[in-house]
């Protein structure tokens, strides 16, 4: 019962990649279901949680920022 379910969501969120929909949160979410039975579906997962976070914008490099002497002013 949990495959066919996850399967339905997986297949919904791949269908929301050309209709309007959320599908960047659909696909994980029926993956995370299908997880819970299956190995494969686990790796997966792991991968495109290991892909969202090297790719992730809100963690950018600091570069460090040059010190101005404000006492020879």
């Amino acid at each position: 019962m949990i495959a066919v379910i996850s399967f339905t969501v997986l297949l919904i969120g791949v269908a929301m990649v050309v209709l309007p929909g959320p599908a960047v949160i659909v696909i994980p979410l029926g993956l995370a279901i299908l997880a819970t039975e299956f190995v494969w579906a686990r790796r997966l997962l792991e991968k495109a949680r290991a892909t969202i976070a090297r790719r992730d914008p809100r963690k950018k490099k600091v570069r460090p920022s040059i010190a101005h002497d404000q006492t020879s002013v």
